[in-house]
């Protein structure tokens, strides 16, 4: 985006900046000739935040305490903004008490940004970054292709009754959270006037700025960390959604700028380039970096349940529909980065 002289900067806000994707949305904005207001809760905390004070150098960067459990915290953060993008949430799926520590607040959080950008008067367009996770979790799953295959669309939405009663898998309470807090968001923005787009992405890898990873990245590394409970966080994933789905960072990131400035842009959006398995991921891994011994992480015969192919697939076909391209669409390419960030977080040793 070039501006010629004398035109205003656009202006956006980007909630929870020391996280992974926030900080790569961060960075994507500044090269775009974007002013970026962020918050995070302790600007002073440089442990979280010394990557945002490195990407000051690529623009007009401002960083600002805002916390979700605060009404009213976000509105120095979204004032004069012409998009404000809601990438923070409570992701503390371990809680005793999931429903007070972890949905309550995902709801309440969001609401308080919302409404924050309702006073502001200048923003655009809201840009809500979900969770597919909020899409595929249901008990029984729509009619099946001749293949067995089920292609599952905006349309659908994982089911909280259903996850509230089995509580499985063992972030139920994250999923709920993410259906709950699009639907207010939506209820909210239809009595407010707000022109809200929602984002789901699926697994997201790559690199970002962000100096400390605690989601996505080191689950997809797992086969060659050799970290047990991450590869069987990995096997989860399929068991539950019927596939692993995966998008690069940086695709999403060019998404959810997509869509908050095509005018046409309504709705839910799901963010995924690729539907693949953990035994194509495992065989993948192994040709390319035979280094990490990968062979020894190789599904076995006890793993009976994993899949060769995708049982279910995400389809992003109206994100592509109305104009964007995914630029990484193969594990090569998905993977392109990823190896280099986690030895840069210490995920990996060489």
């Amino acid at each position: 985006m070039s501006s010629s002289a004398g035109d205003k900067k656009k202006t956006a806000c980007v909630t929870g900046g020391n996280g992974y994707i926030a900080s790569a949305l961060i960075k994507m904005l500044l090269e775009k000739g974007y002013a970026v207001k962020t918050t995070v809760r302790n600007p002073d905390d440089m442990a979280k935040n010394s990557h945002l004070k490195d990407l000051q150098a690529l623009g007009s960067l401002t960083v600002l305490r805002g916390d979700l459990d605060d009404e009213g915290s976000f509105d120095e953060a979204v004032a004069g903004c012409d998009y404000a993008f809601l990438v923070a949430a409570p992701v503390n799926i371990a809680s005793e008490d999931p429903e007070k520590e972890l949905i309550e607040p995902a709801v309440r959080g969001t609401l308080n940004v919302m409404s924050s950008c309702a006073r502001a008067g200048t923003v655009r367009r809201v840009i809500l970054t979900s969770s597919s996770a909020g899409v595929y979790i249901r008990p029984e799953l729509p009619q099946q292709g001749d293949d067995g295959h089920v292609v599952l669309d905006e349309g659908s939405w994982s089911d909280v009754e259903y996850l509230r009663a089995e509580k499985t898998p063992l972030w139920w309470a994250y999923c709920v959270s993410k259906v709950l807090l699009e639907k207010a968001a939506c209820r909210f923005a239809e009595q407010h006037g707000i022109s809200l787009v929602t984002v789901c992405p699926v697994v997201t890898v790559g690199e970002a700025p962000a100096p400390v990873v605690n989601t996505s990245v080191p689950v997809c590394l797992s086969f060659l960390t050799g970290n047990e409970a991450l590869l069987a966080a990995l096997k989860g994933i399929e068991k539950t959604s019927g596939g692993v789905q995966l998008v690069h960072v940086d695709d999403l990131c060019r998404a959810e700028l997509f869509v908050a400035e095509e005018a046409a842009a309504v709705g839910r959006y799901i963010c995924c380039s690729l539907n693949t398995t953990v035994v194509e991921i495992a065989r993948f891994l192994a040709r390319k970096y035979p280094q990490y011994g990968v062979e020894t992480n190789l599904p076995t015969d006890d793993d009976q349940q994993l899949l060769e192919k995708p049982r279910v697939s995400l389809s992003s076909a109206k994100l592509v529909r109305e104009g964007f391209e995914f630029k990484y669409k193969t594990l090569d390419e998905i993977y392109g980065d990823v190896v280099e960030y986690g030895k840069a977080l210490g995920i990996l040793p060489y």
